[in-house]
């Protein structure tokens, strides 16, 4: 009779040992199951994945993703540059050196004794009027070079003391590339490089003034700082081309005068099917 019992009992705890492993995989099973269908399921329908081709690449070896400023938005969809004829696109023969980056080339050449951006604010009242009039002549002393709007002289602007310092670093930074050949894609893989298109020619400028963390095409720049026209900076984007308005004065690549022309250029272009953004406060 003893061994009857321990015979039964043996029994029972075999019989719940089985069924307690049983439980066991089934969970398990469930669990696996259940997280590889919410894997598979988050990879095919993530709202966030940017599936837009690269932009093409520039000479040189410029390709790659075009990253984008400060993670905050995908990469765009460049599409090809409507104003490329008029912007004297360099033949495959033309060699230039590449520029510096755009943070040394904005704190190179940056005028000296510049006020800061909290003193410029506080005397912005004051200086409205006097700000007028020294843009009214400075545009009058810059003259086109014969065949375009490009500047004469050696292809730069004087950089103005009486605008905030990051002002002051954009132009410095728009001054380093002003001569550099026109390449479509140029600058997008990398701040330096030997030449630069629409939006290489902008990002790089905007850099220079720490607006900007890495290069942006025509079509991201529509959504770069806040909307609207800025008191001295002013980016016009569309998906195929940008440019813009620096303390009242064009830089552009479309309208210049020859492959090394200058991109400041005398006078204003239709804004017309463009977007205006600038960056808060300027």
């Amino acid at each position: 009779m003893s061994f009857a019992r321990r015979a039964t009992g043996v029994l029972v705890l075999v019989l719940a040992a089985a069924t307690l492993a049983a439980c066991g995989e089934a969970g398990v099973g469930s669990g696996a199951k259940t997280t590889s269908t919410r894997g598979r399921a988050g990879s095919a329908s993530d709202p966030g994945k940017d599936t837009s081709a690269d932009p093409p690449a520039g000479n040189g070896g410029r390709g790659g993703a075009v990253p984008a400023s400060g993670g905050a938005h995908g990469v765009a969809k460049e599409v090809a540059d409507p104003l490329e004829g008029e912007s004297y696109p360099a033949p495959a023969s033309v060699k230039h050196a590449s520029a510096a980056t755009p943070v040394k080339a904005g704190e190179s050449i940056v005028a000296a004794g510049a006020p800061s951006n909290a003193e410029i604010r506080s005397e912005l009242k004051q200086m409205q009027a006097l700000e007028r009039s020294a843009r009214h002549t400075q545009k009058l002393t810059l003259t086109p070079v014969p065949g375009g709007e490009s500047i004469g002289g050696n292809g730069t602007i004087p950089i103005p003391t009486n605008v905030p310092e990051v002002v002051q670093k954009v132009i410095a930074g728009a001054n380093e590339i002003a001569d550099f050949p026109y390449v479509y894609g140029g600058g997008h893989a990398s701040f330096v490089d030997n030449a630069y298109d629409c939006s290489g020619s902008v990002s790089y400028a905007l850099a220079a003034g720490g607006l900007l963390s890495a290069p942006e095409t025509s079509g991201q720049l529509e959504s770069w700082g806040a909307p609207g026209p800025g008191r001295y900076i002013t980016v016009y984007a569309n998906a195929g081309h940008t440019y813009m308005y620096v303390d009242g004065i064009l830089y552009d690549t479309a309208g210049r005068s020859g492959v090394y022309a200058s991109r400041w250029q005398v006078g204003s272009v239709d804004n017309e099917g463009y977007v205006a953004r600038h960056w808060p406060g300027l």
